[in-house]
Formats: structure tokens, sequence, C-alpha cells
């Protein structure tokens, strides 16, 4: 019952914010468009979990959000420009920033778990049709959330350029971008070398956050937030929901958390991990 609530719940939290941000925006057929758009997410949740589960396998979970990002990205560019003559330069760049995101995260996500065989947090969910099915929804909604601030963006599709908060929130955009994607790759490396099989790393950025990939994916959306603000209008604004879900989910509920009950329980013991908590900040750098 848990699990069909959950799956319940993902979907009616899903509609509710996808309704807030279609007020005041562009329609399909007379249906609000962002409410459309979100059903296409979740759908093509659905169309891969199928596969999925008869496999019995969880390679395909990380790589069905970004087919789901494109898909939601490219509807909205193909209802603005049904409606509009041209897209309008502020909705380009957020398009732009979205789909490198998204592509940049998909493909990484996908080959690590291809490399590494298999995903633990599914060992037992994939044997279970409903609880394998909730983890989809889940993603459909985490897939919705995040985006719906840059989606409902695009679809006003307002003129307005060149403003303070699109410049700030540009820069910390890029510097988020930047962020995880050297953490990543630093840690990749790490990892790459025999020499320092079930080690944890200490160095780049990693030795001045414990998670710098996930702070920088708070920057990510935190920028894209401030890009929006001065074209969101009435109930639109319940969409700054992305950076806030962000923050929660990576810091409360599948990240920072988790990952540090992991740690403590591989390193807790050695002299080293606990000088290096000691002295590095949990997520935002220099920051205790």
């Amino acid at each position: 019952m848990r699990d069909i609530l959950g799956s319940v719940v993902s979907i009616a939290v899903a509609i509710a914010f996808a309704w807030a941000g279609a007020q005041n925006g562009p329609t399909i057929l007379g249906f609000p468009a962002l409410l459309f758009i979100v059903s296409i997410g979740f759908l093509i949740h659905w169309v891969i979990f199928i596969p999925s589960y008869f496999m019995r396998t969880e390679k395909f979970y990380d790589i069905t959000g970004t087919i789901a990002y494109l898909a939601m990205i490219s509807t909205s560019v193909y209802v603005v420009t049904s409606t509009a003559s041209t897209l309008a330069l502020r909705s380009k760049v957020v398009i732009v920033m979205v789909v490198v995101w998204a592509m940049r995260l998909g493909l990484f996500l996908f080959i690590r778990v291809l490399k590494a065989g298999e995903d633990s947090r599914f060992e037992d969910a994939k044997n279970s049709f409903i609880v394998f099915l909730m983890f989809f929804n889940i993603s459909g909604l985490w897939v919705f959330l995040t985006t719906a601030n840059a989606l409902t963006l695009i679809l006003n599709n307002s003129d307005l350029f060149g403003d303070l908060q699109f410049f700030v929130g540009l820069t910390i955009w890029i510097i988020g971008f930047s962020f995880e994607v050297v953490a990543d790759e630093q840690k990749r490396r790490f990892r790459k070398k025999t020499e320092n099989h079930g080690m944890f790393i200490v160095s780049g950025l990693w030795s001045i956050s414990r998670h710098p990939n996930y702070f920088g994916e708070i920057l990510i959306w935190t920028g894209m937030a401030i890009i929006s603000l001065p074209v969101l209008s009435g109930w639109q604004y319940a969409t700054l929901i992305s950076p806030v879900f962000v923050i929660l989910l990576l810091t409360r509920i599948s990240g920072v958390n988790l990952l540090e009950e992991s740690a403590d329980k591989k390193w807790g013991h050695l002299d080293n991990y606990q000088n290096y908590k000691k002295n590095t900040a949990v997520l935002v750098p220099f920051i205790f």
C-alpha cells in the first residue's frame, strides 16, 4: 500500500505544480501546455519501465530521466514555435542550458551504471512490479519538479533580456555546472586508478567539499530560478519549487545523507577519514 501511495502522490504533486505553472501560459488544443508536458514525462517513464521490469534491470533508470528531460524541452519548444513567430533569446539560452546539463549528466550516469553492472538502490525493488514502478514514478516527479521552473520560463517566451537577474543567474549556473562537471571527472579519474580502489577522494574540489558535485547541482537550479524571476506571474511562482526540491532531494532524501552514512560505515574507523570530515565542509565549500 505504501508503494502504491508513493506513486499516486508523485503523480498528484506533479499535476498540482504543473497546473500552477500553466496559469496564464499557452495551451494545446485548449489543454494547458505544461500539464500536457508533464504527462509526456511520466508516459516516457512508464514505457521504459515495462522492459526494465521484465528484464529485471535498473540500467535504463537514469537515462530514462534524460530522455524525459529532452522530450519535455522539445515539446515546450514546439508549443512556443507553433503559437509565436520565434523563440525569445531568454528562452533559447535556457533551452541550451537544460539540454547541455541533461545530456552531460544522463550519459555520465548511464555509462557509470553500465561499468558498475548494477545499482544497489534497486537490488530488491526491481523484483517487485509495484515497488519498481514507484521508483519510476518518483523519477517522473523528480524530472518535472527539477525543470518546472525552466519549462514555465520557456513557455512564457518573454522578450525580456539583458536584465540583472539574467546575468546573475547565468553566472551562478555556469559556476554550478563547472563544479559538477569537474567534480565528477576528478572522482572518475580517481576511481580509475587501481591503487585507489576502496579509498575515498580528498583531492581537487573534493578537498574543499565532501560533495562538490551536489553543490554544483544546487547552484545550477538556483541560477535557473533567478533567471526566471522576472518572467513569472501569479501561480507560476510556485515553480520556484525547482531549486528548493533539488536542495531537499540532495541533502535530505537521496543524496548527502545517504552517502555520508555509507562513507561512515566504510571508513569511519580510519583516522584520516575522521580528519577529512573534520576539516572539509559537507556541501558548501569552506562553510562548516
